[in-house]
């Protein structure tokens, strides 16, 4: 197949509003000429990504028990839900995903724009979803055995809940980002709970789940090593291991790969061509590639210095923010928005023009 996403923007997922309606208002009047996709802005208890997983799915769940209680609005990764399975217990059933309710619910929020116009049409519908481990990294308190079992859970979810979003938003007005996070650290071996084999956690799902998504829907991977409570919570060496994780699931997923987004360095490696010298491997096809070299700490100035050195070792390439910035420091959502597009427009929309 042809590649299907040729644009300068990619969004990946929390943006700074309050509301969905603000957030898809806000996506479409300062992003829709820019990106093939909007999300809903990931707003409300969906601000802390993955924590909402924790402590809206799974530490409710009756065969589930919380070893450390969640935190309301966490500082920190010691702040997060810490579960266990029950002794003994040798499978689970995990009957309904509350992040597919609050799609289907902002999906109608989204169509109703686009029909005012405030969304431009042949803008897609965008989903992200945690990947397996990063959506069940709770399950610190007993990783070898618990695991296995929660994974299999979780993709059996994800099996089931896919026909229900599709079911109610169309498979070609809809784009999936897996968020690829804890599977990234995990491989780096920085998460001292997880034992066992790292880099099949992260590729076994890649070539179990993705397959299911219609082809009709836009599917993507985000590539990050976090942002709670810094950006980001360990830097790499290199781009290395992103882009060995990219090629594979560009090359296993059973299906199309659209987009890849991988996430670029701190400030003070902006021109560090060792960094960024592992993209020549990067094996894209017809994925467009995003790299997450927008910052919150230093504007155009950083952006245009990450841009040019990029560009001497990938040729062609979207840019992103390093990862959502929902969370990002700011004096109003909006103008930490419109500063947004404004970094972007001026050093990606002047090469392109």
């Amino acid at each position: 197949m042809s590649r299907r996403v040729n644009s300068e923007l990619l969004l990946v997922g929390s943006l700074p509003a309050d509301t969905t309606e603000e957030s898809l208002r806000a996506g479409g009047e300062l992003f829709g000429d820019l990106v093939f996709a909007l999300p809903d802005g990931e707003t409300g208890p969906r601000k802390f990504w993955a924590a909402y997983e924790h402590s809206h799915m799974l530490a409710p769940h009756p065969d589930v028990e919380v070893v450390r209680a969640p935190v309301s609005a966490p500082k920190h990764f010691g702040d997060m839900t810490v579960l266990k399975l029950p002794e003994g217990r040798e499978e689970l059933h995990i009957e309904r995903w509350p992040r597919i309710d609050d799609a289907i619910e902002s999906y109608a929020v989204f169509t109703k724009l686009r029909d005012e116009g405030v969304i431009p049409a042949g803008v897609r519908f965008q989903v992200s979803l945690p990947f397996c481990t990063s959506g069940t990294t709770g399950f610190r308190a007993n990783f070898s055995h618990d695991f296995p079992i929660v994974q299999h859970a979780y993709e059996d979810l994800f099996a089931r809940e896919l026909k229900r979003l599709t079911d109610a938003v169309p498979a070609e007005d809809l784009a999936i980002q897996w968020d690829v996070c804890m599977e990234v650290l995990d491989l780096e071996g920085v998460l001292t709970w997880m034992d066992g084999d790292a880099w099949d956690r992260f590729a076994g799902p890649v070539t179990r789940i993705t397959r299911l998504i219609p082809e009709e829907t836009l599917v993507g991977y985000h590539l990050c090593y976090g942002t709670f409570p810094t950006w980001p919570m360990y830097e790499a060496r290199d781009m290395q291991l992103l882009v060995q994780m990219a090629n594979y699931a560009l090359e296993h997923s059973g299906r199309q790969v659209d987009f890849v987004h991988l996430a670029g360095p701190k400030d003070l490696r902006s021109e560090d061509g060792r960094f960024f010298a592992p993209l020549r491997g990067l094996r894209a096809s017809d994925a467009r590639v995003f790299l997450g070299i927008v910052l919150p700490v230093d504007g155009e100035e950083g952006l245009r210095r990450r841009y040019e050195t990029a560009s001497k070792y990938l040729d062609d390439f979207g840019v992103a923010m390093y990862c959502g910035f929902g969370r990002q420091p700011g004096q109003d959502g909006m103008e930490t928005m419109r500063e947004h597009r404004d970094i972007v427009q001026s050093v990606v929309g002047a090469r392109a023009s």
